[in-house]
């Protein structure tokens, strides 16, 4: 029994010496995490949250008053253009319509009679002529005898006397068949007034009728059936029946933060997700960017505003859609991911291993060892962008170097470097509280256990 126990006890010391070297091996070294510098495809993505809406849409309005007599669609229902989609009382206008067709016909059937009168009036005025011929022929005779002195003076004159009143009869029936054509062409012109009023009666009763100016679907019927509408400006209470939307061409409408507007251009791709479809996008591309800012709180575009109050601001974006789809609706929650950079195959780094570093407070090396560089306690921090390169030294072992890069378009996670690193060097990564505390030429261990944040926390 004795035996055993001076084995385990030479068990334990030999384990506490072990333990203890390795303790002391690795005193004054930083487990960190490292990545290599890689090769990658680099997007930036901006995102916008906001709702579908169809490019046009339009609020059939009321152009009649009266009482609403039937509704031939629903909310959701597809119409076609010129389809009838509503109907108001239209008594007074069809009586009205109806009063004014038959004075037309009335107007048309005293036309017939004067064009009547008129030939009445050609006929006399030939038959006068004619006699007017005659007379003539006899006055020239009895001038003839006259002068011969064959007839009396007495017979002379009534030859004389008929000529001049077949003269006046022929003017006579000449002012009669004037005056049947000048009441012939005022007919017509009643008649034509007649017909001008008549399309403005017709035009009343067609307002009673309300169609679909386009092909779409019924968004909003504010009226029920009975109700009375009122002519009135748009949005007025009582004056709109319904709303359609055109959404042959549909748009995302959304907000993007001030901060990345100034990155959206017309025409940059986008990705359109919808709540109420998971797991479908829609492609599209930036076809408005607005130039007035938006208060958050409220909406309302800052130049309306009349508070002074600071806040944040976002901008609209109006994104379409490539293609459309029977299941979108007008309203309903969007998403959109517009890519404003994208550049194939460059260097690229993890966002987090970038930090802002003083070079003048990272460690130097004296005759073997590490040393502290000295820097005045009053000295301003000379903070420049870099990483933390994982460089072995003389030793073998590795040590931190700090390193200014130079970047560009940023990814999700990883972030363009245009100088500083070559393809392959290994970066301190994390975690982030050693990170922004590390220096250069401190010593470094790759931590290999995968680290477990908890929620909302960080490391």
């Amino acid at each position: 029994m004795k035996k055993i126990l001076l084995i385990v006890l030479a068990v334990l010391v030999a384990g506490g010496l072990v333990a203890f070297m390795v303790i002391k091996q690795q005193s004054g070294y930083t487990k960190v995490l490292t990545a290599k510098i890689v090769r990658q495809d680099l997007a930036t993505v901006v995102s916008g949250t906001g709702q579908i809406k169809p490019k046009t849409y339009v609020n059939v309005g009321a152009t009649s008053f009266g009482r609403i007599t039937h509704f031939f669609v629903k909310e959701g229902d597809l119409v076609k253009k010129g389809q009838t989609v509503a109907t108001i009382e239209s008594v007074q206008q069809e009586a009205t319509v109806a009063g004014q067709e038959s004075a037309i016909a009335a107007a048309k059937t005293d036309i017939s009679s004067y064009l009547a009168a008129e030939k009445t009036a050609e006929a006399n005025l030939e038959h006068a002529k004619a006699d007017l011929e005659q007379k003539k022929l006899d006055w020239e005779r009895a001038q003839s005898l006259f002068q011969a002195g064959i007839v009396a003076k007495a017979e002379f004159d009534a030859k004389k006397a008929a000529y001049d009143t077949d003269m006046a009869s022929v003017s006579q029936a000449m002012a009669q068949l004037n005056q049947a054509k000048a009441q012939t062409e005022s007919q017509r012109g009643h008649l034509q007034t007649a017909v001008a009023t008549l399309r403005a009666n017709r035009d009343l009763l067609n307002k009673t009728i309300a169609t679909a100016p386009f092909d779409g679907i019924v968004t909003n019927m504010p009226l029920r059936e009975g109700e009375t509408v009122v002519v009135g400006i748009q949005n007025a209470e009582g004056s709109t029946l319904m709303t359609l939307a055109d959404m042959s061409v549909v748009t995302a409408e959304v907000k993007v933060d001030e901060t990345d507007i100034v990155n959206i251009q017309i025409g940059q791709p986008a990705e359109i997700s919808v709540d109420a479809l998971p797991g479908k996008t829609f492609k599209g591309h930036v076809t408005l960017v607005g130039d007035q800012a938006l208060l958050r709180s409220t909406g309302i575009a800052t130049s309306q505003s009349t508070t002074g109050t600071e806040e944040a601001k976002d901008f609209k974006v109006v994104v379409t859609l490539d293609t459309t789809s029977n299941d979108l609706r007008p309203g309903l929650s969007s998403t959109a991911k517009i890519t404003t950079a994208h550049k194939p195959n460059v260097l690229s780094l993890p966002i987090q291993a970038l930090t802002m570093h003083d070079p003048a407070t990272d460690n130097v090396k004296g005759k073997g060892d590490v040393q502290a560089a000295s820097q005045s306690p009053a000295a301003k921090p000379n903070l420049i962008q870099g990483v933390f390169v994982v460089d072995p030294d003389s030793k073998g072992r590795l040590r931190s170097k700090f390193v200014p890069v130079t970047t560009g378009i940023t990814g999700a996670t990883d972030i363009e470097v245009l100088s500083g690193l070559n393809e392959g060097a290994e970066i301190v990564t994390g975690p982030y509280k050693i990170l922004r505390a590390l220096k250069g030429g401190s010593l470094l261990k790759r931590d290999t256990v995968k680290i477990v944040l908890p929620s909302g926390g960080s490391s």
